[in-house]
């Protein structure tokens, strides 16, 4: 919950919102589609609270959100697919969902409403809501700068205000004359900038004095089904190399160590590894070096300053519809923030054991200081008080 010196900081820096605003408690309307933009959220919502006590919040939210008494109409999983082939499948229901989100929006007049992420059920949302006259925020940008350049029309027309979380989206906003806010990153702001890997050990129950690797498949149940397997046969070669080393696996929910689980019982049913949910951040801090599928998380994982190697395969129908529209040289956050090759990256049919377990073995025995160093300089760039910019941002919106 932000405190008081920040309240103030908030209140100083913000506009002055007129009193008849400010005898009805605002309303705002959020809607998030997984744990990343759930960690947004509460963050944004926790900055708006320390102005607006009585504040309503409602839309999709997750448990973070809940906690601070967001009123989730769905579940946020409904949101939480990825690629082309398994939102065709679900393509009735979304639409189904945002249709209803829009009648009840529409009919309550949110002060603002804000899209977090999740920009293909949002965009959408956001431009029949500001059809209708209701102010609407998109919190985070999507890639359109590696891909799709063309998207920022759709989100000119969606959208009053984009927050964007890295500094380089703001200048491709600003070259389309499209409003814009850099807010800085939320993860750069709750991460120390020294992630003590004993303590972390200690408070998890892992062995001191073994060489730890994380297997960190992702957190939507396709990315699992995916790369557990190549995760999990890496693991069992490097196991053959090096007896003493330690496997452990975080995971985001009980649904997905049950589906990690079930994987793991088929593929490598005799590997021993630590499974722990809940506990990302301190299972990454706790580690020597990261297995991981690409996205939010990598960047976390840069914050915590571990070496990582990092992993993406698309549904086969997807990567192939959009392998020629990518633009960039990378599609990890580390690569993108610093522009040059910091981490391994493996896209599709290069996820194999042969390539990963070299690129695992050179990271987990040698020195690392050279990476620490460049990891520090992204979190310098990305630690801008980003909930606090973000309300910031907001209220400014309201206030026109």
């Amino acid at each position: 919950m932000t405190n008081t010196v920040e309240k103030q900081a908030i209140l100083q820096t913000s506009p002055i919102i007129n009193s008849s605003t400010a005898q009805q408690p605002p309303v705002f309307g959020l809607v998030v589609g997984e744990h990343s933009g759930d960690t947004l959220g509460a963050g944004l919502m926790s900055s708006l609270i320390s102005v607006y006590p009585n504040a309503k919040f409602i839309g999709i939210g997750g448990p973070k959100m809940q906690a601070l008494g967001f009123e989730s109409l769905f579940e946020m999983e409904e949101l939480s697919v990825m690629g082309i082939f398994e939102v065709l499948g679900r393509l009735k229901r979304l639409f189904h969902v945002k249709d209803c989100l829009a009648a009840q929006f529409i009919n309550d007049r949110p002060d603002v409403f804000i899209g977090i992420d999740a920009p293909d059920f949002n965009l959408r949302l956001e431009r029949q809501l500001k059809k209708a006259g209701i102010k609407t925020v998109h919190y985070v940008s999507p890639s359109v700068w590696a891909w799709r350049e063309k998207r920022i029309f759709t989100i000119e027309a969606a959208t009053d205000m984009v927050l964007s979380l890295l500094p380089f989206e703001k200048d491709f906003y600003d070259k389309y004359e499209v409003p814009c806010t850099f807010v800085g990153h939320p993860l750069a702001d709750d991460i120390p900038f020294y992630s003590d890997k004993r303590e972390a050990r200690q408070a998890l129950n892992l062995p001191l004095d073994k060489k730890i690797l994380a297997l960190m498949p992702g957190s939507r149940g396709g990315e699992l089904s995916r790369l557990t397997e190549p995760f999990l046969m890496s693991a069992v070669e490097l196991l053959a190399q090096d007896p003493q080393l330690h496997f452990v696996v975080p995971m985001i929910s009980d649904k997905r160590t049950k589906q990690f689980s079930q994987l793991k019982e088929k593929i490598a049913p005799n590997l021993a590894v630590t499974i722990i949910t809940n506990k990302t951040q301190q299972v990454m801090a706790a580690s020597d070096c990261l297995l991981m599928a690409s996205g939010t998380v990598t960047l976390e994982a840069a914050l915590v300053k571990r070496p990582m190697v990092i992993c993406y395969k698309f549904n086969a129908f997807t990567y192939h519809m959009f392998k020629g529209l990518v633009k960039l040289e990378w599609f990890s956050l580390p690569n993108l923030l610093t522009k040059k090759t910091l981490v391994p990256e493996l896209l599709q049919g290069k996820v194999s054991v042969d390539n990963i377990v070299p690129l695992v073995k050179e990271r987990l025995y040698q020195d690392q200081t050279s990476l620490e160093d460049e990891y520090m300089k992204i979190h310098l760039a990305l630690k801008q008080n980003a909930s606090q910019e973000a309300a910031k941002a907001v209220m400014d919106l309201m206030s026109k």
